[in-house]
């Protein structure tokens, strides 16, 4: 007998010596299992293109349900009403008065570039995929680069990312149905497409994107991971598979306006598509999926889509309808479902918020960026006093600054300021720069120190 209790004793001791030497660990891996992130920005999407933004003509199912079951930004920006330059504020936290690339092309050479005019990010850059790499996340890239060619210190594989597929000139990232793409550091050669559209090209190089996506997610739903998708479409060229068309072939528009509703209607699908994987993977709670674009609507479509709402322009100009951007941010049990917020912020706030959100500490000093993860927590910020600060340098030289619920924008360093109140005029009807002396004043004041020089990109006035 005395055998017997003494084995059940030591049973007794040894399961709990096991169990309290296991639940440290157990918490431990539940401590540094973080949520995982996927950032979605696709190429002149307008700020009207979304039903949950006003669309009435195109629906768009997949993100009208992500808005019910996340948070709309209404007032939400972009880093540049163009391309590269707003990928690179997006990536570095800077705005376009201190990233390095600060347009699509620089009028100056530019050293050990393969591209002409082509500014590459340096290796001294610090990107959003560096800082959650540092912090043990794997992170992967599908779609438009447009920050640094082959050989450059901007390629994505020196710029913090462990793997990507895409396109790294922008330029080439016009044609869906390009001759190859990249693979990391390799060409991948699509078989059946040529370098000039025509009816044999077969690969449709967006659903190779998706495709990444969801085996990105798949090999990674057992770590904590960054997954960007800078998706190509709605960008012309307006080409797209006959299978995408069919519901809109009888429509009495152009085809052009065929294609794009179709893109748009792609887009939605495929997000529907990255959802249901989080889903299945039971990843959904874990991971805070963010939806935008990375500039305005490159064509208003007026009278069919009416792609930029109300809003005063579209891409390459610096009022709202160029630089507003749909934001949707979900994360169910963290992000509140089917609310809004109005609280102004921008592409450089990308990086401090995604550090926020991974409770990253180390990240690069004198960001122009905030977090902004309370607003997005449901947590309202107060009404900052900061300054949100464009500039552009196609044809002109532009500036561009927010402060509060004032708009300014100026041709020049010279240039009379343009003033809007956001509040009451969000069209940008009516210039009210002759009433706000004070405010013109303040603006003015602020765009004469907002930038540093770049080698690539001089500020000029009006009459350069």
């Amino acid at each position: 007998m005395e055998t017997r209790y003494a084995i059940l004793w030591w049973l007794g001791v040894l399961l709990i010596t096991t169990t309290c030497e296991k639940a440290p660990r157990q918490i431990e891996e539940a401590v540094e299992k973080k949520p995982n992130i996927i950032f979605v920005m696709v190429d002149d999407l307008g700020y009207g293109d979304l039903g949950a933004f006003g669309q009435k003509v195109h629906k768009t199912p997949n993100l009208d349900k992500m808005a019910t079951e996340g948070r709309k930004f209404l007032q939400c920006y972009a880093g540049s009403p163009v391309c590269a330059p707003s990928r690179s504020t997006l990536m570095t936290g800077l705005h376009t008065g201190h990233t390095t690339v600060r347009g699509n092309f620089s009028p100056l050479p530019v050293l050990n570039s393969p591209t002409k005019g082509r500014v590459p990010l340096f290796e001294s850059d610090i990107t959003v995929a560096e800082v959650l790499k540092n912090a043990g996340y794997v992170t992967g890239m599908t779609g438009k680069w447009g920050l640094g060619e082959p050989t450059t210190e901007g390629h994505p594989n020196r710029q913090g990312f462990d793997e990507w597929l895409g396109f790294l000139n922008q330029r080439r990232a016009h044609d869906h149905f390009a001759d190859y793409i990249w693979q990391n550091q390799d060409t991948l050669f699509l078989e059946g497409n040529d370098p000039e559209f025509n009816q044999s090209n077969i690969t449709f190089s967006h659903n190779l994107f998706t495709d990444f996506a969801l085996d990105f997610i798949e090999k990674q739903k057992d770590t904590s991971f960054f997954l960007y998708v800078p998706y190509c479409v709605p960008h012309d060229h307006y080409h797209i598979p006959e299978e995408d068309l069919a519901t809109f072939k009888d429509q009495s528009w152009t085809e052009n306006e065929k294609v794009y509703a179709a893109m748009v209607a792609r887009i939605d699908k495929d997000i529907g598509k990255i959802f249901a994987l989080l889903k299945k993977l039971d990843l959904d709670k874990n991971t805070m999926v963010f939806f935008c674009s990375d500039n305005g609507a490159a064509r208003r479509w007026e009278g069919r889509f009416d792609s930029s709402g109300k809003l005063k322009g579209r891409k390459r100009d610096m009022y709202e309808g160029g630089i507003r951007t749909p934001m949707i941010v979900r994360m169910p049990g963290k992000v509140p479902a089917g609310t809004e917020s109005d609280f102004p912020w921008y592409f450089p706030d990308v990086l401090p918020t995604l550090a926020d959100l991974a409770d990253v500490q180390e990240i690069p000093d004198n960001l122009d960026g905030i977090s902004v993860l309370p607003e997005i927590l449901g947590n309202t910020m107060p009404e900052s006093d900061r300054f949100l600060y464009w500039e552009f340098h196609e044809k002109a030289f532009h500036q561009a600054v927010r402060w509060k619920n004032w708009k300014g924008i100026r041709e020049g360093t010279d240039g009379n300021l343009e003033l809007y109140d956001l509040v009451k005029d969000p069209e940008e009807t009516t210039d009210i720069s002759n009433e706000n002396p004070e405010i013109v004043n303040t603006l003015t004041t602020y765009l004469s120190t907002a930038r540093t020089e770049s080698p690539y990109w001089k500020a000029k006035t009006k009459t350069q």
